[in-house]
């Protein structure tokens, strides 16, 4: 016996109440060292558990709370669904862009920071799987804000974690409409007879992604229930990727291309910041660690049956299908088009540039098609967080479930703000380094302190060594993209044209 910790009495949605009670009860018969142990760790785990369900967060078994939110609706997901989402959410049109970032890197330079990113980012999701599941009877960590607020407070962990969890999910959408919008009309201009000219502005473009996007997502009620778009969208994916640098090594390179990146000229400040955004792209490649959780939060998981190692297999799977897309498009891509990636903007665009007249027509159409859909299931899987975090609002002020209708007003809405979004700021991809910069703790960072906050390992130990110092690389790396990328606004501009996509 000893002393316990209870928390005190707390609305069903405490979110909107005020700090948790702890109401300390002491029973005699015990050692005053023994006392103090035991009331401190239980202390730590109440106020754990009562900052996740500040959040809106459920009990350890998916309480009724949780059961009424899209994230944790169903918890009968399986490793094979845990992987198509990893993989559908790993891979996206920012792979594209790897070969721009070498021709700043060279070849070494580049292959280096490209695997130091893959194997960096590929420990932060082990350790993320590892917090996933509760101590001592607490709470499943299903959402990332819930666990940022469980390591650094309530208060900390929506400050650090609130704007970057929303732009990787909400603003991820935007930017899926407006690479969506542009493919499509990239397909129309591929398909297109000569002469047959433009029948959509680059708003319409966007507006069909954003329509066929939003009423896509109504047909899918909870998370659990995106695998087979998952699947359709990792499939996608990977076969474009391995189109577009199969074909960049199988056609005849153009003239004159250069892997040297000094040959690029500019001033000195001017190559700084291009190797240092260079290597924003590099490590921006890799995304999806704010679902992380989302997603091993839709499997099943108990005592004896632990969720973390069916989730620690689907990512070994998945990311071993990430890296054979990114890894091979980086290089063929910069062996392909070396410097003239620059002006190009992209493989895709690259591959329609210098390979249209040496190229079948419909292979180029079929792998624009495969990027659409790709768009498509990345949309609902980065949207899914929005749309928990908006029923969620609901259930608190209503005290009851999301009503189909009300499911399908609040989609509609957010839909709708994201295709306005899109094409009042259709510039917004000019800005993916500096906002990219900010969001980057989020992959690289917080779970190595996370980690350190909530397993506690003792001081100088190799993992307290190792996850300090890699959270303030992290950290470094952010404040170094953020200035990189404010010094190339200031030096260049920004084009911004609002509300006129081109």
């Amino acid at each position: 016996m000893g002393e316990v910790a209870m928390a005190g009495d707390r609305p069903l949605f405490s979110h909107f109440a005020g700090s948790p009670m702890i109401t300390v009860v002491t029973i005699a018969d015990i050692s005053r060292r023994d006392d103090c142990i035991t009331s401190e760790a239980s202390v730590s785990v109440v106020s754990r558990q009562s900052s996740m369900r500040s959040l809106g967060g459920g009990n350890a078994e998916s309480g009724p709370r949780d059961e009424w939110l899209p994230i944790t609706e169903s918890r009968e997901g399986n490793g094979f669904y845990a992987a198509f989402h990893l993989l559908c959410s790993g891979v996206g049109p920012q792979a594209l862009m790897l070969p721009v970032a070498f021709t700043f890197l060279g070849w070494t330079w580049g292959i280096i920071c490209l695997t130091l990113a893959f194997v960096w980012q590929l420990y932060t999701i082990r350790l993320l799987v590892g917090l996933h599941e509760p101590e001592q009877g607490g709470a499943r960590y299903s959402r990332y804000l819930h666990l940022s607020a469980a390591s650094f407070g309530e208060k900390m962990g929506k400050i650090l974690a609130l704007f970057p969890v929303m732009y990787l999910s909400g603003g991820t959408c935007v930017m899926l409409i407006i690479t969506g919008g542009q493919t499509m009309e990239l397909f129309y201009g591929i398909v297109a007879e000569d002469g047959a000219g433009k029948i959509l502005t680059g708003t319409e473009w966007f507006g069909m992604f954003a329509s066929v996007a939003i009423l896509t997502a109504l047909l899918f009620p909870n998370l659990n229930s995106l695998a087979v778009a998952s699947l359709l969208g990792s499939a996608a994916a990977v076969t474009y990727c391995t189109v577009i640098w199969v074909l960049s090594i199988a056609r005849n390179r153009p003239d004159g291309v250069s892997h040297d990146p000094s040959s690029l000229g500019g001033s000195e400040m001017e190559r700084i910041s291009g190797v240092a955004n260079a290597v924003g792209m590099v490590f921006l490649a890799f995304r999806g660690h704010n679902l992380v959780l989302e997603i091993q939060g839709t499997l099943p998981s108990s005592s004896k049956r632990p969720s973390d190692q069916p989730m620690l297999r689907a990512v070994a799977f998945a990311y071993l299908a990430v890296a054979s897309c990114l890894f091979p498009l980086a290089v063929a891509g910069y062996w392909a088009y070396g410097d003239q990636m620059r002006e190009s903007g992209g493989m895709l665009k690259a591959l329609t540039r210098f390979h249209e007249r040496d190229t079948s027509k419909a292979i180029l159409a079929a792998t624009c098609v495969l990027l659409v859909v790709s768009c498509l299931a990345s949309f609902q899987l980065y949207a899914m967080p929005v749309f928990d975090n908006l029923e969620m609002r609901y259930a608190a002020i209503r005290h009851r479930k999301c009503s189909r209708l009300a499911k399908t007003v609040l989609r509609l809405l957010f839909g709708g703000l994201a295709f306005f979004i899109s094409f009042a700021f259709p510039f917004l991809p000019s800005l993916g380094g500096l906002i990219g910069g900010i969001a980057l703790p989020l992959t690289y960072a917080y779970p190595c302190f996370m980690w350190v906050l909530l397993k506690r390992p003792p001081r100088f130990s190799l993992g307290w060594c190792v996850n300090i110092f890699l959270g303030g690389l992290g950290m470094a790396l952010s404040v170094l993209l953020v200035a990189a990328a404010l010094w190339s606004l200031v030096d260049q501009g920004l084009d911004a044209n609002f509300f006129k996509p081109r």
